[in-house]
């Protein structure tokens, strides 16, 4: 069979991509490839509300089945793509079967980096899909301590829901404060404080030098300097990369993701979006991976319309939210370590504030603890 369009990526950004384009009024035929068995759901709730036990795993599915019927999409679902043919149009998944297409649209996301020679060993995880989330509930609901390795955005919120479960939680990084990477020196302080304050072991600076077991079971994390830290479950989190590796020899161009134009088109009718994908910032620049949920809906949202017709401007900037505790940050642009980052509203103290980070003289990020319109309107003053 070939589909008008067909989508490789059953998560936020392939679902959305479909959405969009009926509602843009489309009306060929759409084929969806998920490598999971589960029917399209959303990814930030797993590390908090799933996890934790307030939602069920059904609360986290994006959309109902009726919904989704409406679409008049086939679902092809527990079934991987291993190869793509450009010049045929043509996809080829891990069963054998070939599917044809008039549009390809990837939207793979992510795999987990893990620890070398840990893949068999019990009570440790990485979270990345509806499934690591039910096995990691269920280690958590019986064990009294866990180590988390990694301490960024899904580091960090993992260690709080576990601490609100009453686990003993320690979080280990190299990094010298928690959300290094996406956030700098000035707010991962704060967020250090933050998980002390909740009684989390914030181990920055630190490196591991390997995993304790005992029959075939984590026991404990040893790091720099020779202590061991004792853990009934470890989870790692410590980045991801592109779930690209099956299209090396398509002929796409790869480097930390599918490379793309400005408009999301990694070749002819072949697009790429959300967390695979690196769109170009202009006819010189390729930007990075953006590396979040919204970031995969409005890159969907544009390429639906680019098949469509329509031919707007796009233009990223880039924006998270964090969930830790009784704390919502929202952070738009970006907060470079070198910046120099400044509070334009409220007090670091109340926990309830907005600042911004400059570089050169121009801001190039905004973030906000608790603070959404204040946030929101200093990211429309600044950032547009």
């Amino acid at each position: 069979m070939t589909a008008d369009v067909l989508v490789i990526g059953g998560s936020v950004g392939g679902l959305t991509t479909v959405e969009a384009l009926r509602a843009g009024g489309f009306r060929g035929t759409v084929q969806i490839v998920g490598a999971e068995t589960h029917l399209p759901y959303d990814r930030p709730p797993l590390s908090k509300k799933v996890l934790s036990g307030a939602w069920e795993q059904k609360r986290a599915h994006l959309r109902s089945q009726v919904q989704l019927d409406s679409l008049d999409v086939e679902f092809l679902l527990g079934r991987r793509a291993v190869g793509l043919d450009v010049d045929a149009h043509g996809v080829v998944l891990d069963d054998g079967r070939r599917l044809g297409y008039g549009r390809l649209v990837l939207a793979t996301g992510l795999t987990p980096r893990t620890l070398p020679g840990t893949g068999s060993l019990r009570g440790v995880w990485s979270l990345r899909t509806l499934d690591d989330c039910a096995g990691l509930r269920a280690e958590l609901l019986s064990a009294r301590s866990l180590v988390i390795v990694g301490a960024g955005v899904l580091g960090c919120e993992i260690a709080a829901t576990a601490r609100q479960m009453g686990l003993d939680v320690t979080l280990i990084d190299m990094s010298p404060v928690p959300m290094w990477r996406q956030t700098g020196p000035v707010i991962g302080r704060a967020l250090s404080e933050l998980h002390s304050a909740q009684g989390v072991r914030v181990r920055m600076g630190t490196g591991i030098t390997g995993l304790l077991q005992e029959r075939g079971r984590v026991t404990g994390v040893g790091v720099d300097g020779g202590a061991v830290i004792p853990a009934d479950v470890v989870v790692t989190t410590i980045g991801s990369v592109p779930a690209a590796a099956w299209l090396n020899d398509s002929g796409l161009a790869l480097d930390d993701g599918v490379l793309c134009d400005e408009r999301g088109r990694a070749a002819t009718d072949v697009y790429a979006v959300g967390d695979v994908a690196r769109w170009s910032e202009g006819r010189i620049r390729v930007g990075p991976r953006l590396e979040n949920r919204t970031n995969a809906v409005q890159q969907a949202v544009f390429v639906a319309g680019d098949i469509t017709g329509a031919r707007h401007d796009y233009r990223q900037v880039p924006y998270f939210w964090t969930d830790q505790y009784d704390v919502r940050m929202q952070v738009f642009g970006l907060l470079p370590e070198d910046a120099d980052v400044r509070l334009i509203d409220g007090t670091v103290e109340s926990r309830r504030f907005v600042m911004v980070a400059e570089q050169d003289g121009q801001v190039v990020g905004v973030v906000g603890w608790n603070s959404a319109k204040a946030v929101m309107a200093a990211k429309n003053t600044f950032l547009g």
